[in-house]
């Protein structure tokens, strides 16, 4: 019985080598594919070319040709096995010898670029946000084309800014607390012009007890035109009579000089502001001031004022030597000290006291229908600058007194006036 299978006799096998090779010599050596032992065979992809099902033929091997025959090269002769173009042995799928290349080092170049992009954006969104916020607070309430017979336009930019002594706001308590009394509507505490121009910012305070006349004046409720009578009265009985565009008419009317804007704070409002920004540093003179109908007991000295006592700071007269031509010094002192306090970098940079102070302070502002933001923070860095640089603060000139009314120095408010009209450096000087 023949144990080999057919044509594998052994008479034939001697010598011969392979499958029937009537060959003395061996076939060449041949490459076998290369499998893992234990591992599964690399799926086709990624680079390997698809093989050809092989088929048996004949009991004398595999069909079709390798290495070359029959125009088919599987690229297992060359060594190049799962591997890039060069021959690396690793790098197949499923390789768990596999060795990644190194990682890319960070673009930072673009991290930054993509990072100051978000900054920026986010800032333009804030300010844009914050922008139409404060201007839906500013109470629009002052109508100034219903002033008639006005001067011709100057140069620069004129603010009459007003503090009232409105007590709308305030309960019974507060009114005690800050010693404002209960009279019912309201008249101007304080009146100043604020010029800003190319030489220099000028603020000049109108005392309240200015001997004035009411001109011709169209009523701003009953639109009603009244004709002036040359009748004289103390100025700030102009605004009790008919309110801002009265006031306004007949400080254009006895100076001659066009204002362009109008704005007015109250009681409240004053004091709300000094408390969001944490109170204001004064230097009191010597010998202190104390003023029982303001409030005011203050020693000498520097000191922080809260809301309160800043109030009974800028409405005490009756404590001081000029009366009320010293309390309009005092009230100039004190605004000036206060635009420095909001100007600094703790407020403006700290968005908890930033949006708390511009809050109270535009929600007791009133302003002329024109009155923009860009214009309410011009006069607000114009008021910063007027102690110091080419700025100047000063009192109306004031020649006398007759019935207990200030009257002007006509020939210094005519000079004073043109210095203004024509934005020119202020030479004259006030009390």
């Amino acid at each position: 019985m023949n144990d080999w299978p057919e044509g594998w006799s052994g008479d034939n096998r001697g010598g011969r080598y392979g499958r029937g090779s009537a060959s003395a010599q061996p076939e060449s050596a041949r490459v076998m594919r290369q499998v893992r032992r234990g591992q599964p065979a690399p799926p086709y992809g990624n680079g390997v070319p698809q093989q050809q099902q092989p088929s048996y033929v004949n009991g004398q091997g595999y069909g079709g040709g390798y290495d070359g025959q029959d125009g088919y090269d599987s690229g297992y002769n060359t060594g190049q096995v799962y591997g890039s173009p060069g021959g690396g042995g690793h790098g197949g799928p499923g390789d768990p010898g596999a060795v990644r290349g190194p990682r890319p080092a960070p673009n930072w170049r673009k991290r930054i670029k993509w990072t100051a992009i978000i900054v920026i954006t986010g800032l333009i969104v804030t300010t844009v946000s914050t922008y139409f916020w404060a201007d839906s607070k500013l109470n629009r309430e002052v109508d100034l084309s219903k002033v008639i017979d006005r001067p011709e336009q100057g140069e620069g930019t004129n603010y009459l800014i007003v503090g009232s002594d409105s007590r709308a706001g305030l309960s019974s308590e507060q009114k005690k607390q800050l010693h404002t009394g209960s009279a019912e509507g309201k008249r101007t505490d304080s009146m100043m012009i604020l010029h800003t121009g190319s030489n220099g910012d000028t603020l000049i305070s109108l005392p309240r007890d200015s001997d004035v006349e009411i001109p011709s004046f169209v009523g701003s409720e009953s639109g009603k035109t009244y004709k002036g009578t040359g009748r004289h009265v103390k100025l700030n009985a102009a605004y009790a009579e008919d309110g801002p565009e009265l006031l306004v008419r007949t400080v254009e009317f006895n100076t001659g000089l066009k204002i362009d804007h109008y704005v007015e704070i109250g009681f409240a409002g004053f004091a709300n502001i000094v408390d969001a920004v944490g109170g204001v540093e004064i230097d009191i003179p010597k010998g202190g001031m104390k003023d029982t109908k303001s409030g005011a007991d203050f020693k000498a000295g520097k000191q922080t004022l809260n809301g309160d006592q800043a109030l009974a700071f800028v409405r005490t007269r009756y404590a001081l030597a000029g009366s009320d031509l010293d309390r309009t010094k005092n009230q100039q002192k004190f605004l000036n000290a206060l635009a420095n306090q909001v100007a600094t970098p703790s407020t403006i940079l700290n968005p908890f006291k930033l949006y708390p102070t511009m809050g109270a302070g535009l929600d007791s502002l009133v302003v002329d229908k024109d009155m923009g933001l860009y214009d309410l923070g011009k006069m607000f860095w114009a008021m910063k600058s007027v102690n110091g640089g080419d700025g100047k603060s000063m009192n109306m000139p004031i020649s006398g007194s007759t019935g207990g009314n200030l009257l002007w120095d006509k020939a210094k408010v005519k000079a004073l006036v043109d210095e203004l009209k024509n934005d020119e450096k202020v030479t004259v000087s006030g009390n």
